[in-house]
């Protein structure tokens, strides 16, 4: 079968998968969960197979970070879709409802997108997560992962068709293309009529060719330049453990810190702290004219202060204010997850109100930007634009809105 008339069959199935009750659907979802399960072992063997070949492509530490499947890695897929089939139920939700002077009653429902058309690199477990809140939300699923993981993602989809024919639906509902050619990717970008909407996640080349080459909408998963703000009223012990943890806890994430910010009231007596703590575990910063100062480390430029490192590299910038943070965050940052340490109240709220970004923080680590952490299971991605959806994206992000007007032969005049 080539790939439009497969495109075409999803389609197809999941214009019916769109109307099926919700406990065939959480069938799915439990079919799911107990096969990841019974076939960890094959499952880890299998990702081995990955791995070896990662390293032996020379791909970075975090690229082969975010490719292991250990037993914790599956332990959390089997976790994100139990919680998403617990979840309340979303397709028929009514959002709101209203009868009109001329007796018209009008209801505002929740309906699936259609057909989500997923394009990922290296993260295997985005194979089960976004089936997961696909079937979750009745869409269908075109999922193209990359060749880094291609062994992996064949068990993961195998698991996920099996499960859906298990429970009475067609395999088709949801489709992983082994094709790895990048060929594909623009294909799918135009697909218009049989894929509704691409999500692509991934490294900015990816995310700007789907864009770029795009006829059908696009919700960015675009990359994590984030910051951490320690004002000048912050609680001391607080603010360092913010910012270490916002750094080093997994630096090849996307809510990871890549640079953080000090009010210059409390830069001589911080900044040699940090950068001591940071150092012991061999973050390679980089540093303002200011950091200098305090600090034996290279010096910033401004293409720094745009970068997504992924790794444990960290740019450091003194400002004079909240006001110039705020600034900084929003000409540099790519409007993901950014934080500020303070206990000023006025500063949490004019940090929160001014920074424009999908996620902000007042005394907490960015890296709490997740899916999983924000109750919603797993994530379809974490969109960093402003239509339709911003944020980690749950399995209510994956729907779209229909109205329902109840006549009784009203007749415009």
């Amino acid at each position: 079968m080539d790939l439009m008339a497969q495109l075409a069959k999803t389609k197809k199935d999941a214009h019916i998968f769109a109307v099926s009750p919700a406990p065939k659907r959480h069938a799915v979802l439990s079919n799911i969960a107990l096969l990841l399960n019974e076939r960890r072992e094959e499952i880890k063997k299998i990702n081995k197979i990955d791995i070896i070949n990662a390293e032996n492509m020379d791909l970075s530490s975090a690229m082969i970070d975010r490719l292991r499947l250990t037993d914790k890695e599956i332990d959390s897929m089997i976790k994100a879709v139990n919680e998403i089939s617990m979840q309340k139920e979303v397709i028929g939700e009514v959002i709101s409802g209203y009868t009109r002077p001329n007796g018209l009653k009008i209801r505002k429902v929740r309906v699936p997108l259609g057909v989500a058309g997923i394009i990922y690199e290296s993260r295997p477990n985005v194979t089960i997560d976004s089936a997961a809140l696909c079937i979750k939300s009745g869409n269908g699923a075109v999922l193209r992962g990359g060749k880094e993981a291609i062994n992996s993602n064949k068990i993961l989809a195998e698991i996920i068709t099996d499960s859906l024919e298990k429970a009475g639906f067609s395999k088709d509902i949801i489709y992983f293309i082994q094709d790895t050619d990048r060929n594909i990717i623009k294909y799918m970008a135009q697909a218009k009529g049989l894929i509704d909407v691409i999500i692509p996640r991934g490294g900015e080349g990816l995310i700007n060719f789907v864009v770029d080459n795009a006829c059908i909408p696009v919700i960015m998963h675009d990359k994590g330049v984030c910051h951490v703000f320690i004002d000048e009223s912050a609680e001391y012990q607080q603010a360092l453990s913010i910012a270490f943890n916002a750094k080093v806890q997994r630096p090849s994430a996307c809510n990871s810190m890549e640079t953080l910010l000090i009010h210059k009231n409390i830069s001589d007596k911080m900044l040699p702290e940090i950068a001591e703590i940071f150092q012991d575990v061999d973050v390679d910063l980089r540093g303002c004219p200011e950091t200098l100062k305090y600090v034996d480390c290279r010096p910033a430029i401004e293409e720094d202060y745009y970068t997504e490192y992924h790794d444990m590299i960290l740019s450091i910038k003194v400002v004079e204010n909240i006001q110039e943070a705020v600034a900084h965050i929003n000409k540099y940052g790519s409007g993901h997850s950014d934080a500020i340490v303070t206990t000023d109240y006025n500063n949490a709220e004019k940090f929160l109100n001014e920074v424009d970004s999908a996620a902000v923080y007042v005394n907490a680590s960015t890296r709490f930007t997740d899916g999983g952490e924000f109750g919603l299971g797993a994530e379809i991605g974490i969109s960093t634009q402003k239509l339709h959806v911003r944020g980690p994206m749950g399995a209510e992000d994956l729907t779209t809105t229909k109205y329902l007007i109840y006549g009784s032969g009203q007749l415009r005049g």
